[in-house]
């Protein structure tokens, strides 16, 4: 499965390495990015949803917040 690439593998191994990893593997770091990537798009959805029901083409700030609870 070939997944598009939205976010950087470096930037899952930072995230890892602040929460206190001294090393990642590569595997580490693309089941990371797996499952933030599909969060997100779950998180997106939602806020669009919120938007348009609120008769908006933006979406604003408050949306995706909303959208992440």
């Amino acid at each position: 499965m070939v997944s598009k690439k939205i976010l950087p593998l470096a930037a899952m191994e930072k995230v890892l390495k602040k929460a206190g990893a001294d090393r990642v593997s590569d595997k580490a770091k693309a089941a990371l990015k797996n499952v933030v990537e599909e969060k997100a798009e779950e998180i997106a959805s939602q806020a669009v949803k919120l938007a348009v029901h609120a008769g908006r083409k933006t979406i604003k700030a408050g949306d995706v917040r909303l959208a992440s609870k």
